[in-house]
């Protein structure tokens, strides 16, 4: 006969996943650098990079010193509504905030990389602000500040890179949405131009639109000729 199981470690075994509860970012990083005497310390987080259609987007903000607000997270831990929900509050907590997008086009013509520098640079051109220091999320500098910390998983460990990916994503988000009802049968409003099963049977369907990424390998298998859009190698133009 099994052994019975005591109400106490019942208790235990219930509440032992609440005590493995991700910790919320923090401001450890900003301190760092206010104690160093910068004022104007930045978060920045982009989204959009791996989507088939739309912006890519970068979010950039400045948090106070004095004050906090509950429940911010890494954007992708948190659901659309709880997204929406804080979006204003966080706007309004932050010192400053602003984001930046590269178009699909941009995209195309650019390369994705030299398309997170433009979104990133557009950004901080918004902010107005004169920028003392940057905590950056990823192992990638797309700022090149040179006060520059790179944090990997910094969305989830610096409060300001959580901030801007939340007002980065929510922004990109309300783009999409406004998106489908121009492009009907993509599912933008749910699928923000990631692929997904639905996204890639209209894309077989109906083929790319005005905001479709055709530099990338999915036009391949789009059953219409000629579709993907090829960037001019730079050194084939030196001899042309």
């Amino acid at each position: 006969m099994a052994e019975p199981v005591s109400p106490a470690r019942r208790t235990r075994k219930a509440t032992a996943p609440s005590r493995r509860r991700t910790r919320p970012p923090t401001l450890e990083f900003e301190r760092l650098w206010w104690e160093r005497g910068a004022e104007c310390v930045v978060g920045i987080d982009e989204v959009g990079r791996g989507s088939w259609a739309g912006p890519l987007t970068v979010g950039v903000a400045v948090l106070p010193a004095d004050r906090r607000i509950n429940g911010v997270r890494d954007s992708k831990m948190l659901s659309e509504a709880r997204r929406e929900a804080l979006f204003d509050r966080v706007a309004d907590w932050c010192r400053g905030w602003a984001v930046g997008h590269a178009w699909p086009r941009e995209c195309d013509e650019l390369g994705m990389s030299a398309a997170q520098r433009l979104a990133a640079s557009r950004a901080l051109d918004s902010l107005g602000l004169a920028v003392d220091a940057v905590l950056l999320d990823g192992k990638w500098d797309f700022v090149g500040h040179e006060n520059t910390t790179m944090l990997v998983k910094g969305d989830a460990r610096c409060l300001s890179i959580a901030t801007a990916s939340i007002l980065a994503k929510v922004s990109r988000d309300r783009m999409m949405r406004e998106a489908a009802a121009n492009h009907p049968g993509y599912d933008f409003e749910y699928n923000k131009g990631y692929p997904c099963p639905k996204h890639q049977l209209a894309l077989l369907g109906y083929g790319p639109t005005a905001i479709h990424r055709r530099s990338w390998s999915f036009c391949d298998d789009l059953p219409w000729p000629h579709q993907r859009y090829v960037r001019p190698d730079p050194q084939l133009s030196l001899f042309a």
